[in-house]
């Protein structure tokens, strides 16, 4: 998987999404959100899309690739890779929308 070409598909009308959220899409790289291990995706945030109240069972790496989302801690921009550390909790919102590469080391317990 070479990033470069990954992310230059994401723009492509024939790149594939999957709902993950309400105003949320994926497009899974590699792994589930229901096992162990990690899983991988890029996710598309539509203008004002949430994540709601989570805790994460271990890492999660987030780079934002395009637009911007925050949490309690800030709003991060393109460029922005964010770790949010096991047991940390937040929840997330993109006011304007964004695309983003997330890791996660193992999946997230969602909280509301």
């Amino acid at each position: 998987m070479v990033f470069a070409a990954l992310l230059q598909q994401t723009q492509q009308p024939e790149f594939s999404w999957s709902h993950l959220r309400p105003g949320v899409d994926e497009h899974r790289l590699y792994g589930t959100h229901e096992g162990p291990g990690p899983t991988a995706s890029i996710l598309r945030y539509a203008p004002g899309a949430r994540v709601p109240y989570h805790r994460h069972g271990g890492y999660e790496h987030v780079f934002i690739l395009a637009g911007s989302q925050r949490d309690e801690r800030g709003t991060h921009r393109a460029g922005t890779l964010v770790v949010n550390t096991p047991n940390s909790t937040h929840d997330v919102v993109s006011d304007d929308g964004c695309t983003a590469l997330l890791i996660w080391e193992r999946p997230v317990a969602f909280l509301d």
